[in-house]
Order: structure tokens, then C-alpha cells, then sequence
């Protein structure tokens, strides 16, 4: 029998496909799957960040062809092209995506031929054949970007010197992603730079379209999207920088803007000139708030992005002790996992925390308990059972979140430096 996972942080590939087409404006996911997974899938991911639904379709108002028992002997390509017409005729978007339940993967229905046909009808629409049992929601949004890479993004666009695609960032899995695309794309416009994320700023098809005459991908992730990088670089030349894990707080910030500046050789003085306006902005509040944050040693619990960026601000820039990091997602690969232990535990000032994977929530709490003098817990709304039994300070800021209304706040960049502050002594 298979191991049965407590409180899974995440859902399958669906979920991740689902989440990841629902943040592009304007985009239509059409579910080829039993009439459960639409409304599971939202409920497992964007249900569980903050609150926030995507605003063109989620939950019960995706199309789905409905699979029952019939088209699992027979087949659900009549049930599924009915569907796609339908949704046509009534959803106004750019683009339609089929997305392949277990079911249909599992019968083997051709939906890929489905979509071509459509294609020459002069419809857009795109088969994403990726069935829901092949993995978890990561590799649903890796095999997302991947699609649009084969089929969205158009070659032979001339190349725009200030146009960067920002990518690694979850829609919806990263329950602060909007605010963190918000404030990363206003930083880099004092740079001079466009900014494609595909998500926000009601960006769409055309983005996408346009992402091979980027200059450069900004990956803010350390593991996912390896291939997708490698792809991109191949069929459209564009190359790719990945800085590993959130930029929270000031000094990872300036770090990362000055890694992307010196990629695209941007005049130094104008780099050095917003560092120092955006840093002297953020130090002024802080200096004004000297006394009130208590010194505390820490633990951090999330996905490899949020433990990176989290232990990474409390212990350079506020001075706090990590004492443990529990890295949550399901990493696989060896050197992924030597990478993200290596970036968590450099650190300037102090010794760097014990690092531990675990996925499953009761793993989660045994490796918190071997250490009793954590007084900061920063990890999801699964962690405060633990802090309260411990009497110890909760702080959620990681995935899932399902006490909180999320809409733009982000601990990311300057100005979620200060939020950062702001929510750990109002959480006190």
C-alpha cells in the first residue's frame, strides 16, 4: 500500500497547471477529467494562499468534460471537443488549454490530436498532456512554462536589450506572488528594464509571445525550471540568471539587482544611485523602530524560495539566530538539495541553521521537536499548533495560508522589507 502523505503543501500536476494558467489573463484551462477536479484543484491551491481566487475562471466555473464511467470505456474525445465548443462560445479568452485528469491519461485519449484540430479551425487552442498523476504541482508549473515555450512563444523577434522575463515565482503556490511581481517589477523599472511575468500587471498571450526577445530570464527560484532554461536558451538565445530564493529583506535585494545589472551591463551609477535611494528608504524605518523587535532565535518552514529568503532576512538583516530550516517541497535530485542547504546556511554574521527536508506534516513536527529553544516560528497556518503548544511566536508567511486575505502584500524587495517588520511585531 502507498504511503499516505499528512497535509500535503501542494497538489498534484493538475493543480499546478491549473494555478499557473489561471494567473495569465485572459487564459481559459479546460479540464478533460472527472467532475471533481476542477473544483479540488482550486480548493488545493489558490484556495489555500490567502484567500485570493483567480478573477477570469477558477473552481466551479472552469468547463470540464465531466468524465464518467461511459467515457471510460468508450473514450471522452466526443465529450471533450463538445466541451471546447462550448467554451468557445461563451468564455471570451486568448487561449484555451486542455488539461488531462488521471482519467483521460490513464484511457489514453488523444487530445493532443483534439487541439490541432481546433488549431486549423483557427482556434487557440493547446493540449498540455501531462495527466495529474505524474507528479506534484511543481512540476505542473514547470510543465506549464515548458508549453508556452513550445507552443505560446513566437521565434524571431528582434531582441529588446531591456526586456527580462521574470520567472520562478508560483502564481497562487506563492501566496504573496502578486505583491512579489509588483514590487520586483517596480524596482527594476528604476533600472530601465521591461518586465514580462505573465501574471500580473494584466499581462497575457501577448507577453508570452513576445518572452524569446527577452534579454535575460531572471530565475528567482534555486531548483525549478532547470530544463524550461535550458530551452530557452536553445531555440530563442535568450540566457538565464537564477538567484536562489526569495529576495527578502534589503540585502538580498541589492544583491539580486546588482546581479541583474552587471548581466546586462547596466551604467553603474544608476544601479548604485536607486541601491542608495531604496536601501536609505528602508533603514529610515527601521532606525525608528530600533526596540521594538526582540531578539529571537528562529525556525523557518516552507518551500525551498520562502526558506532561503526568510532565514536569509531575519539573521543579516535583523540579527535574529536560525537554529533549524525545514525545507517542505518534495526535492528529489541530490545536488538540488546540497544547493538550496548551501544557500540557506550562507549567511554573513552568524553560524548558518541545521537544514531538513520534509514533506510530510508529521515528519515536519518530529524534526521540530528535536529542537526545544526555538521562540520564532516562521512557516504556514499548519505551524500554529506547534507555537502555541510551545508558547512560542507564530509567523505565517509561507504556503498554505488559509486564515489570511492576501491580495498585494509581499515580504519580498525594499518596501516588503518594511512589511516584514510591521507584521513580526504586530504578530508578537
Amino acid at each position: 500500500m502507498s504511503i499516505v502523505t499528512e497535509n500535503p503543501r501542494g497538489s498534484c500536476v493538475l493543480g499546478g497547471i491549473n494555478s499557473t494558467l489561471s494567473a495569465v489573463n485572459k487564459f481559459c484551462p479546460i479540464f478533460h477529467s472527472g467532475p471533481g477536479c476542477g473544483l479540488q484543484t482550486s480548493a488545493g491551491e489558490a484556495g489555500q494562499a490567502g484567500l485570493k481566487s483567480p478573477h477570469f475562471l477558477s473552481s466551479v466555473s472552469l468547463p470540464c468534460s465531466l468524465m464518467l464511467e461511459r467515457e471510460v470505456v468508450f473514450g471522452g474525445i466526443e465529450k471533450l471537443t463538445d466541451t471546447i465548443r462550448g467554451s468557445i462560445d461563451i468564455i471570451d479568452a486568448d487561449a484555451y488549454f486542455i488539461l488531462n485528469g488521471c482519467t483521460s491519461g490513464i484511457i489514453g485519449d488523444d487530445t493532443e490530436t483534439v487541439a490541432k484540430g481546433f488549431r486549423a479551425e483557427g482556434f487557440p487552442v493547446y493540449n498540455i498532456p501531462t495527466p495529474g498523476f505524474a507528479g506534484d504541482s511543481n512540476l505542473g508549473y514547470e510543465t506549464t512554462i515548458s508549453t508556452f515555450l513550445s507552443q505560446l512563444v513566437e521565434p524571431g523577434r528582434p531582441r529588446q536589450a531591456n526586456l527580462i522575463n521574470l520567472l520562478g515565482i508560483f502564481p497562487y503556490h506563492d501566496p504573496y506572488w502578486a505583491g512579489t511581481f509588483e514590487e520586483l517589477v517596480r524596482i527594476f523599472s528604476k533600472l530601465g528594464l521591461e518586465v514580462n511575468t505573465f501574471f500580473s500587471h494584466g499581462q497575457g498571450i501577448e507577453h508570452i509571445k513576445n518572452a524569446g526577445a527577452a534579454a535575460l530570464n531572471v530565475i528567482v527560484n534555486p531548483w525549478l525550471l532547470q530544463g524550461e532554461a535550458r530551452k530557452f536558451e536553445k531555440r530563442f538565445g535568450v540566457p538565464s540568471l537564477r538567484f536562489p530564493g526569495l529576495p527578502v529583506g534589503a540585502t538580498d535585494t541589492t544583491r539580486l539587482v546588482r546581479q541583474v545589472a552587471d548581466a546586462l551591463a547596466i551604467d553603474g551609477k544608476l544601479v548604485e544611485d536607486v541601491i542608495y535611494e531604496e536601501e536609505s528608504y528602508v533603514y529610515n524605518y527601521y532606525e525608528t523602530a530600533i526596540g521594538a523587535l526582540s531578539w529571537k532565535k528562529f525556525a523557518v518552514i516552507g518551500d525551498a524560495n520562502v526558506a532561503i529568503g526568510m532565514t536569509h532576512a531575519l539573521a543579516n538583516d535583523l540579527g535574529f539566530t536560525p537554529v533549524v530550516t525545514v525545507v517542505t517541497e518534495p526535492v528529489s535530485r541530490e545536488a538540488d538539495k546540497a544547493a538550496i542547504r548551501d544557500r540557506i546556511q550562507d549567511l554573513e554574521y552568524v553560524k548558518g541553521p541545521d537544514v531538513v527536508f520534509a514533506t510530510d506534516n508529521y515528519d515536519v513536527g518530529r524534526a521540530l521537536d528535536e529542537y526545544n529553544d526555538v521562540s520564532l516560528f516562521v512557516g504556514s497556518s499548519l505551524e500554529r499548533e506547534i507555537a502555541f503548544n510551545r508558547d512560542a511566536q507564530i509567523f505565517v508567511a509561507a504556503y498554505p495560508i488559509t486564515d489570511q486575505l492576501i491580495l498585494n502584500r509581499t515580504y519580498s524587495g525594499y518596501r516588503g522589507a518594511i512589511t516584514l517588520v510591521e507584521d513580526l511585531f504586530n504578530n508578537l
